[in-house]
């Protein structure tokens, strides 16, 4: 099982960069045009989207361990672990981001 989902993870990792590349080239600024915040924002947006791809993978294979489970106690156990586990990932994230725009508005 942690083949399968660590082989979704990097065919989500691998579209992810394709989709970026296929961008085509672009022009890269000079240093004195670069913001480092504007790149940080970019950065988190990419990783939080990242982060809720995954959450939504570990829920579809934890739906899947439910399906073919067939009553086994450990079997169910282990794919709510799996949906626990995928819905506190993904309140950590919005709490961590959530903190941060919060502090950014404070701060700006």
């Amino acid at each position: 099982m942690k083949k399968v989902l660590v082989s979704l993870i990097s065919a989500g990792l691998l579209l992810s960069a394709v989709a970026v590349l296929a961008q085509g080239p672009v022009d890269a600024p000079g240093w004195a045009e670069v913001d480092v915040m504007a790149t940080l924002d970019n950065i988190s947006n990419w990783l939080f989207a990242i982060l809720l791809a995954v959450a939504v993978m570990a829920i579809i294979v934890a739906a899947y361990m439910f399906v073919t489970a067939s009553g086994d106690p450990d079997k169910v156990k282990t794919a709510r672990n799996f949906v626990l586990y995928a819905l506190i990932g993904v309140i950590v994230a919005l709490v961590a981001r959530g903190l941060v725009l919060l502090m950014d508005r404070i701060v700006v």
